[in-house]
């Protein structure tokens, strides 16, 4: 598979060269910002430009950012408030907006959430507000595996034959935290049970199938095989298969970029865009991240 998803080879600069970079990948998605220093105080015009190369690209890679669980809660809180997971005993210390995502076992109790993005999904799309964006920073990577990979959702929906948007125009779909929970409990220690306060936070919402970006303009399919359960008003097998169509156009290899990470990268996706998938990393290594999440707009 990853020799047919774009990769980050670089393209030239798209700005002349200011107090930093931002070089688009040679990918249907994303760019990397070289030179910035997200430690120290970003000033309103570079504040500006990221924001745009965001909505632009979808996934910026900040390279090297050596920044305190603080300065990435800061950094986020720029774009809007934070979310906190569910799975709150996975929550950093001192810290709860911070999700650690990790693999790692330690005294016999899992670290961090270590299955986080077993299957394809777009953050937080069980909420009535979604996320509108992750931030993801690397504190241990393996040696091999634990790529990320992102599937752009208005290229998706550009491409989406005629009779799938004909069949899927005006209509909304079920999302839910517990669609595969079950399933993914089965299988891996980090799934633990959950109480009836964190089932009441995740209570079942409904959303277009096919959303509108509130700050382009742009749509984009907003469905995934994760959270993503039924068709609203359509009868069960009828809405299975044209979900089960709809997730299979969505990650067509032109549609796809692999990240594959590299020390220190902090990397901020918008998940009214995108969806992603951890491509998984081998047991016998350590991999361990910080995610904040920040909260977006009701779909629409």
């Amino acid at each position: 598979m990853s020799t047919e998803i774009a990769s980050a080879t670089r393209q030239p600069s798209e700005t002349p060269l200011l107090r930093f970079e931002i070089r688009a990948f040679d990918a249907p998605l994303g760019a990397e910002v070289i030179g910035l220093d997200l430690s120290k105080p970003l000033a309103a015009d570079d504040f500006a430009r990221i924001h745009r190369a965001h909505l632009d690209h979808h996934v910026l890679v900040f390279r090297d950012q050596r920044i305190t669980p603080r300065q990435h809660i800061d950094f986020s809180r720029r774009f809007g408030p934070l979310q906190t997971h569910v799975l709150h005993q996975f929550a950093l210390a001192g810290h709860p907006e911070v999700l650690i995502v990790s693999n790692i076992v330690e005294n016999g109790k899992p670290v961090g959430l270590g299955d986080a993005g077993h299957f394809w999904h777009s953050d937080l799309s069980y909420k009535e507000k979604p996320s509108l964006g992750s931030l993801l920073h690397a504190q241990e990577l393996p040696a091999e595996g634990g790529d990320t990979l992102f599937a752009n959702m208005h290229l998706a929906w550009d491409s989406l034959p005629a009779h799938l948007r004909r069949a899927i125009e005006g209509r909304r779909a079920e999302h839910t935290y517990l669609a595969r929970y079950a399933e993914l409990q089965a299988r891996s220690p980090w799934r633990p049970n959950l109480s009836a306060e964190q089932i009441a936070e995740v209570e079942p919402v409904v959303h277009p199938v096919v959303r509108t970006h509130p700050e382009t303009g742009r749509k984009a399919l907003f469905v995934s095989e994760h959270f993503t359960t039924r068709i609203v008003d359509l009868p069960d097998g009828e809405s299975r298969a044209l979900l089960d169509e709809l997730f299979a156009h969505s990650v067509r290899a032109e549609h796809l970029y692999r990240h594959q990470w590299q020390a220190h990268d902090l990397v901020f996706w918008d998940n009214r865009s995108l969806m992603h998938l951890a491509a998984g990393t081998p047991d016998h290594l350590r991999r361990k991240l910080y995610r904040t999440t920040i909260e977006g707009d009701v779909p629409f």
